[in-house]
């Protein structure tokens, strides 16, 4: 019952030691009255007095716990640990709306089936930093580099084609990759950059997203579906010291995304997510109902 309750400020609870040597030491002085039969009322008052004092011991000492933050841990997930930073640029332009790549269901189009497959790689990066970037016109970053991978799965189910436009801003996709990728420290920093088609509406030329990607040492997996703009993802991927790979179905998509799985891991910087249910409400109400009887008592006398 009481394994996951602790303190999150133990060393406040040394105030009920020091509460215990001025109540002895620390008494103060007052003057001596000899007056006759003085022991008949002392012995009257002596029982309400024993209540009294064990009432404003237990309201200090109470007092004291609700200042140490008892907490019960509901929860203790490490959440940055042995990975790498990993954007997923998924092309949601009008030509992933072709059914062509899961032959057994073929209600399904392509951007339906590279949603399926991106979710099953996110469950495999637990200890990775995980971002999401979409485009088509234009690139839309639907999020940011992030632990929580519940969070990216969910945004994913709503991600549709054409949300960002019908065109192929390939090369913008990739600059806004590298614009959230650039100041982030990581030994490995990756894009894998997903698309079915020729770039046809970026406003940045290809060279300069190339240097980019050489200056701030980002790698660009790639990978294309059919044959189309093959030499173009070939070339990023080589000169971003990277892979290419081509798709022409389900199962090439999930063995490509298998096979970037085995990235090399690198070590970035570590972090726990506590999640906790701070319990002082209750030494505190306690400590405030005690207060209020010892109020009544002394009001009494």
């Amino acid at each position: 019952m009481f394994n996951n309750i602790t303190l999150e400020y133990p060393y406040i609870l040394l105030l009920i030691f020091i509460f215990v040597i001025c109540s002895i030491f620390c008494k103060a002085k007052s003057p001596s009255y000899l007056i006759p039969h003085l022991h008949i009322f002392q012995e009257s008052n002596k029982k309400t007095n024993i209540f009294l004092n064990i009432l404003k011991y237990l309201i200090i000492v109470l007092s004291i716990i609700a200042l140490s933050s008892p907490i019960k841990i509901l929860d203790n997930k490490l959440i940055k640990n042995d990975g790498i930073n990993i954007i997923l640029n998924l092309d949601a332009s009008g030509s992933m709306k072709y059914r062509d790549l899961d032959k057994n269901d073929e209600s399904k189009n392509r951007f339906d089936v590279v949603k399926e497959i991106v979710k099953d790689f996110i469950n495999k990066r637990n200890a990775d930093n995980i971002g999401l970037v979409v485009f088509g016109d234009a690139a839309l970053l639907a999020s940011p580099l992030s632990f929580d991978k519940n969070a990216q799965k969910e945004i994913i189910n709503y991600l549709e084609v054409e949300m960002a436009g019908s065109k192929t801003a390939l090369y913008d996709s990739l600059a806004s990759s590298i614009n959230i990728l650039k100041k982030k420290e990581a030994k490995s920093n990756v894009i894998i950059l997903l698309s079915d088609g020729e770039d046809t509406a970026s406003q940045i030329p290809k060279d300069v997203v190339l240097r980019l990607l050489s200056k701030y040492k980002i790698k660009v997996y790639t990978v294309g579906i059919g044959p189309s703009n093959k030499s173009v993802l070939s070339q990023i991927a080589k000169q971003s010291n990277a892979k290419a790979y081509t798709a022409y179905s389900k199962k090439d998509l999930k063995t490509i995304y298998e096979d970037i799985n085995n990235l090399e891991k690198s070590k970035i910087e570590k972090n726990r997510i506590i999640l906790k249910d701070y319990l002082f409400f209750y030494p505190l109400f306690l400590a405030i109902i005690l207060l209020i009887i010892y109020i009544y008592i002394k009001n009494k006398e």
